[in-house]
């Protein structure tokens, strides 16, 4: 299967920017990392939502790998978002990050989100990669803070993605999609289901992004010219979803040091 094209990254005239989002769970690079990176290549992201990015023993020389076999730099997270990772390309331009912490449930495995804000041609952009909770009570608590986050970051737009250990029908899904907007809904593109990579039966994989953004396609890149059945079936145990968007212009605000969480200032892209 060959799919129709998907626009390319590009910046209007008006400053707009066309920009490609990728999320993508890679299960702390456990299995076959060039047909990973042949995936990410071929997709051709501005950003990439990570999930399951390594968290110990020398996780900053995996994830810098990651990004420099992909084409990419790192932007935020990794150990300190408790796995969620943030890579973008040399077109963006980065205002601030910040890796966030979710309260920890005693016997259940921490969470986290990576979080930025950036900038592509004129348009500012919030960006936040998340992994849900396996458990359903924790997972609902999780959407809520995702969605207090992003509304915490002082932007007009933003997009969120991740592994939501949730299908479109549940609880935590559905508190995202109804005040976001669920890009594979909006402008199908692609496939659909996500989990596993081999016989894909649910959606649990899905990028997000506020009103005012516009949805220029979205969904699993399978058939994508570059991205072979055989790589994604070795890259991980969840397939990706690309997504491409238009956002609007807008202003280059500077930093609010005074926001509540404090921002950090991001280092350079790529460095450790």
């Amino acid at each position: 299967m060959v799919l129709t094209p998907l626009p390319d990254p590009r910046t209007g005239p008006d400053g707009s920017a066309v920009v490609r989002v990728l999320s993508y769970n890679v299960r702390s690079l456990r299995d076959d990392t060039a047909a990973l990176a042949r995936v990410i290549r071929a997709c051709a992201p501005d950003l990439v939502l990570v999930q399951e990015a390594p968290r110990f023993f020398r996780w900053r020389k995996a994830a810098a790998r990651l990004a420099r076999d992909s084409g990419l730099v790192v932007l935020g997270g990794g150990a300190p978002a408790a796995g969620p990772l943030l890579l973008c390309s040399l077109r963006v331009a980065v205002e601030r990050t910040e890796d966030v912490l979710l309260p920890l449930t005693p016997g259940l495995h921490r969470r986290g989100l990576a979080t930025a804000v950036v900038r592509i041609g004129g348009a500012r952009l919030g960006v936040l990669s998340c992994h849900l909770s396996l458990q359903r009570e924790e997972r609902v608590a999780q959407a809520g803070m995702v969605l207090e986050r992003l509304g915490a970051m002082g932007v007009e737009h933003a997009v969120a993605g991740g592994d939501l250990n949730d299908v479109p029908t549940g609880k935590a899904f559905t508190h995202l999609a109804g005040r976001l907007q669920d890009c594979r809904a909006a402008a199908p593109w692609g496939g659909e289901l996500t989990f596993p990579p081999d016989k894909p039966r649910k959606r649990i994989d899905a990028v997000f992004a506020t009103q005012g953004i516009e949805v220029l396609g979205c969904g699993v890149p399978a058939g994508l010219p570059g991205v072979t059945d055989t790589d994604l079936r070795a890259a991980t145990d969840h397939l990706p979803v690309l997504a491409a968007l238009r956002v609007p212009a807008g202003h280059t605000a500077a930093p609010r040091p005074g926001r509540p969480g404090g921002y950090t200032t991001a280092p350079r892209p790529g460095s450790p």
